[in-house]
């Protein structure tokens, strides 16, 4: 009962439907459909945008468009209860479209850790599936207490976070990755950066000279930044790869990210305490 309440208090007023009868329910963001699987509120979803791929049974649902751009004419032929947004991603035109047309728009932010099981309790309230959420919110705030205690003692490390090969990219300090990395003692050097994703040149990463660089680009970082020998990074092969889903994805999944994240700083640690360039043990 108090998880209810506690639920209930997140977004100020009562689920639109019971569990019997669920809203039907649009979502504009691969993340936020994942969210409303994990929420147990699959049921209720009727369409979502492209790249929604996770989990296997998001690949049916009807695509309404992108994270971009969506055809407001297949949104009403889907007749959704609410609309589920992207405050960071989704242009503020679709929303007042979508306004316009008389539809319900929630949104859900993701911008920290905190915010995923928020969401997943806030999607299970709107969608009348309240004890799968909190199932779900506890399981991720536990797996991140976790990793928390475990690293809170451990040897910061300075790293750079890749998320983008043409052109570079990276995150500043306010994105849910670089939190990933300060959760497992990473310092992410570009964390004093306005824009919460920015482009930035080799030259200001070889002026930072990370211990670690962290990519969740495609291809092989450690080939691609093998050039850049005075890279303190690239001398100490501590150059790893992330899977992007489970990193740049704000979802339960990224707890599986985070554990990636803090077996590889975990191993760079290793590396440089003791000159080791041997390949990195399989996780």
């Amino acid at each position: 009962m108090k998880a209810l309440f506690a639920a209930l208090a997140l977004i100020g007023a009562a689920p639109l439907a019971c569990a019997a009868t669920p809203p039907r329910i649009v979502s504009l963001a691969p993340h936020l459909t994942e969210l409303a699987y994990a929420a147990g509120a699959g049921g209720a979803l009727v369409g979502t945008v492209e790249y929604s791929d996770f989990p296997p049974a998001a690949r049916q649902l009807p695509r309404i468009g992108d994270a971009w751009r969506v055809d407001m004419e297949r949104v009403l032929a889907l007749h959704p209860d609410l609309v589920l947004s992207w405050p960071s991603g989704t242009p503020d035109a679709v929303v007042e479209q979508l306004h316009h047309l008389g539809l319900k728009v929630v949104a859900v932010p993701t911008y920290r850790l905190a915010d995923i099981s928020a969401a997943l309790r806030r999607i299970g309230v709107l969608a009348g599936s309240v004890p799968v959420a909190e199932r779900a919110a506890q399981a991720f705030e536990r797996d991140v207490a976790e990793l928390r205690a475990a690293h809170a003692l451990a040897a910061p490390l300075t790293v750079f976070i890749q998320i983008d090969n043409g052109p570079l990219y990276t995150v500043n300090g306010r994105h849910v990755i670089s939190e990933v990395v300060e959760l497992c003692g990473g310092r992410n050097v570009f964390a004093s950066l306005p824009e919460i994703a920015s482009p930035v040149s080799v030259e200001a990463v070889l002026a930072k000279d990370p211990q670690v660089i962290l990519s969740a680009a495609s291809g092989d970082p450690a080939a691609q930044w093998s050039r850049w020998r005075r890279l303190s990074a690239v001398r100490a092969a501590t150059v790893y790869s992330l899977p992007p889903d489970l990193i740049a994805r704000a979802t339960p999944r990224l707890a599986q990210g985070a554990h990636a994240t803090c077996h590889a700083l975990d191993d760079a640690r290793r590396r440089l305490a003791t000159g080791s360039r041997a390949a990195m043990p399989p996780q």
